[in-house]
């Protein structure tokens, strides 16, 4: 079944809501405070990612560059070292943290973010920018497959290193680990969310120790901030040294949570919980993993656990353990956060969103998501078995990502800042090139497993694609048999039917057309309500929309009126405390009288329809997997009344 008021949320640009300036947290101790909660906070939820790459980045590149426990050429560990801290700084430093981070679409950021604002710069909705913005998300529900099967199952397998015996016990540890993980989500993060920077902090301070504890192995190793060596070794291993750049960008995996999490704590906070605590500890680890290696090439079999002692290893497994289980936390919130946005924006159906925090409107719970997340996780980590098997799957969908989200910053960079074309040109071209050349260093991968987070992404976009299509097909065929609003108004002047008592809304995409939850009324019920009032609510392309600016109110004669409700992408539509809004206007609501009227529609495959059969059955299944627009909305139940219809796409 579908509702009308699937089709009732429209989207528009029209909206503006204003910047606040960033306030200074340097100068009031309480402020001060503020900040140092948000700086641990960031460290936890935005950096959890990034933190955990250490565990096997380095010991991918090594491996896939041909190094063995044997031995490995001083150039070959330069390079790679060289390749992964250049990394970190071209991409992370000067993309994430100096650009993007200032391209916020109100202060939000991530992919869909970054589409509506190049929409909204480019004056309309343009195909490439619609199609960038979905690439980019639907890669992103790649990402959030494998990142919590890959990094759980690589900090367990510390385990091995304890006790060979152990090795038996990592796989079922890990699926406990995870099906623990999905089955607290519906308690929402917010109760253990306090926890996630401590521990993350503490992690970061660990990984620094760790390296520092090595780096006097072979102080040689600091060469490998030299880019020479990096260059060096990509023109002296060809097609090798391209498929190892493919495991060098493991340690760089995460970096677009800086951008998604923008709106949860802001520019200052990210940045410099960068600079000060995460690319120091990142960048000792890895000078730490090698020069351990360059001493002792046996260490290769297992570099990160190996740089602390044995007394050591089962703690720093149980903290590694701890810390993947936040950094997958932060994905999976990043799937619900990313569901919702694209349910605002009319990519998705509604599905059931579930508030966990009272005080945190961005702490929500999405059971079909966590759901589907938790199977596919469960199977990767069975049908992979290992880390460094999910490490050749792990990266495309990433690098894909990355390469939507440049592209996306040219737009706003050339059309929302104001640059001339050559400067736009001339910023972003690097950084699309890197992207590109990751990318391409990824899919040398596809048939070794990088095919799984293409497929998921490829479902993904087909479903958007589908749903939009499938709507806007079956907005037409109801816009064919569409009343005017006016020309109903005057016959029901010319011929009124009896009144009834009460406020009746009637909800609607199209607010100059008669609704038909409303002509059928009249057909059915032969009656009027003394107020009726034309609903239409509308998603706008900024993450909020200010209560001055949420209500337009529109009076056409004393029985009807028109109301428009604006919600932002990033909002909770809540339509009766939206309506409590108009009693400022004059139009008062009083919801214990009112009656809410929704056409729900049975919809039908048609072989004559606009999309092939099988794609009218996979709109259909979506239109029936639709969460009720009354739950939806957050309309009183017992004040809705549902008039049913049925329709061909």
């Amino acid at each position: 079944m579908a509702s009308e008021s699937s089709g009732s949320v429209s989207t528009t640009s029209s909206m503006s809501v204003s910047n606040q300036a960033q306030p200074d947290h340097t100068q009031d101790p309480h402020k001060r405070a503020k900040f140092l909660a948000l700086l641990i906070g960031c460290v936890g939820v935005v950096y959890g990612d990034i933190g955990t790459s250490p565990l096997y980045a380095f010991r991918e590149a090594m491996l896939t560059a041909g190094a063995t426990t044997g031995g490995a050429a001083r150039e070959t560990v330069l390079g790679l070292l060289s390749l992964i801290l250049w990394a970190l700084t071209i991409i992370v430093t000067l993309k994430y943290i100096v650009i993007l981070l200032r391209a916020d679409n109100e202060g939000e950021g991530g992919t869909l973010s970054l589409m509506a604002l190049a929409q909204r710069a480019m004056g309309r909705r343009t195909n490439v920018v619609f199609v960038l913005g979905i690439l980019g998300a639907a890669l992103f529900y790649g990402d959030a497959l494998i990142t919590p099967a890959i990094s759980v199952l690589s900090a367990v397998e510390g385990l091995k290193l304890v006790h060979p015996a152990m090795e038996r016990a990592v796989l079922p540890i890990t699926l406990a680990i995870i099906i623990g993980l999905f089955a607290v989500q519906s308690r929402g993060t917010a109760a253990v969310a306090k926890w996630f920077g401590p521990i993350t902090l503490v992690w970061f301070i660990t990984m620094a120790i760790g390296g520092l504890l090595h780096i006097a192995d072979d102080p040689g190793v600091f060469a490998s901030l030299n880019p020479a060596y990096a260059v060096q070794f990509m023109f002296s291993h060809g097609k090798i040294g391209l498929i190892a750049l493919g495991a060098v960008f493991l340690a760089v995996t995460g970096a677009e949570a800086l951008y998604a999490d923008l709106g949860h704590f802001g520019k200052k906070p990210i940045r410099v919980a960068w600079a000060i605590v995460v690319f120091p500890a990142l960048a000792l680890n890895y000078l730490g993993q090698g020069a351990m290696v360059l001493a002792d090439p046996t260490k290769l079999e297992s570099p990160f656990f190996l740089l602390f002692p044995d007394w050591a290893l089962l703690p720093v497994v149980v903290l590694a353990t701890f810390a993947t289980i936040i950094a997958s936390q932060a994905v999976i919130t990043g799937a619900f956060s990313l569901t919702r946005q694209a349910i605002q924006l009319r990519l998705l159906p509604r599905l059931e969103i579930r508030h966990t925090s009272a005080d945190q409107e961005g702490q929500i719970y999405m059971p079909q998501v966590n759901y589907l997340l938790m199977i596919g996780v469960l199977l990767l980590v069975v049908l992979f078995g290992s880390s460094s098997k999910l490490a050749t799957a792990y990266g495309i969908a990433v690098t894909g990502t990355m390469v939507a989200t440049a592209c996306l910053a040219f737009i706003v960079v050339w059309r929302r800042w104001n640059w001339p074309l050559w400067a736009a040109v001339a910023l972003m071209t690097p950084f699309v090139t890197i992207d590109l050349i990751f990318f391409s260093a990824n899919a040398l991968k596809i048939m070794d497993g990088g095919y799984v987070p293409l497929l998921v992404a490829l479902g993904i976009m087909l479903c958007m694609w589908t749903w939009v299509t499938g709507a806007g097909i079956l907005s037409d065929k109801i816009g064919r048999t569409d009343v005017p609003l006016a020309s109903l108004i005057e016959r029901l002047g010319q011929s009124p039917p009896a009144r009834t008592p009460g406020c009746a809304v009637f909800l609607t995409a199209e607010p100059n057309t008669a609704p038909h939850a409303l002509l059928h009324s009249l057909k059915h019920y032969k009656v009027l309500h003394e107020k009726n009032v034309i609903l239409t609510i509308r998603s706008t392309t900024v993450p909020r929309v200010s209560d001055q600016d949420r209500v337009s109110i529109e009076t056409i004669d004393s029985s009807f009126s028109k109301v428009t409700l604006r919600f932002g992408y990033m909002e909770e539509p809540n339509v009766p405390k939206a309506l409590a809004l108009c009693r400022k206007q004059g139009l008062k609501f009083d919801i214990m009288s009112t009656s809410f009227f929704l056409s729900r529609r049975s919809i039908r495959p048609s072989v004559r329809g606009g999309m092939p059969i099988w794609q009218d059955k996979l709109f259909i299944v979506m239109a029936h997997n639709a969460s009720d627009a009354s739950a939806y909305f957050h309309i009183p139940t017992d004040r809705v009344v549902e008039i049913g219809a049925q329709i061909s796409v």
